[in-house]
């Protein structure tokens, strides 16, 4: 999994912001630094998604090393955000479970125009 180092700021009277160095124009924030952890891998999760949408290339990550030559990033608290993708990648499993569990799948799948493997 992919990590992006994101930079939180906090001015007073203000939320804890969250940019990204590597996707200068990606920002969000929240309330306390657990929400705007959370809110920083869902903004980046959303921003990436776009970008694949639109055939475009997913920078690599930069290191911390990197991010913390720039001068304006030392004003704000570096972590790390785990980029979480959705995978359209379809793999073959084969599966051992009880029959009368796999006849509830298969009348579940008919019921709803599904095939076995389609469910």
């Amino acid at each position: 999994m992919r990590q992006y180092v994101g930079l939180i700021h906090k001015e007073a009277g203000s939320d804890f912001g969250v940019s990204f160095p590597d996707f200068p124009g990606v920002v969000t924030a929240g309330t306390t630094l657990d929400d705007a952890r959370a809110m920083a891998q869902e903004a980046l999760a959303f921003h990436v998604d776009g970008l694949v949408e639109d055939g475009e290339a997913i920078p690599e990550p930069s290191s911390l090393e990197q991010v913390m030559e720039d001068k304006d990033n030392l004003t704000g608290v570096a972590v790390l955000i785990p980029l979480k993708i959705e995978t359209t990648k379809v793999v073959q499993v084969n599966v051992t479970i009880p029959e009368d569990i796999l006849g509830e799948i298969d009348d579940y799948a008919k019921r709803h125009g599904y095939s076995r493997s389609d469910f």
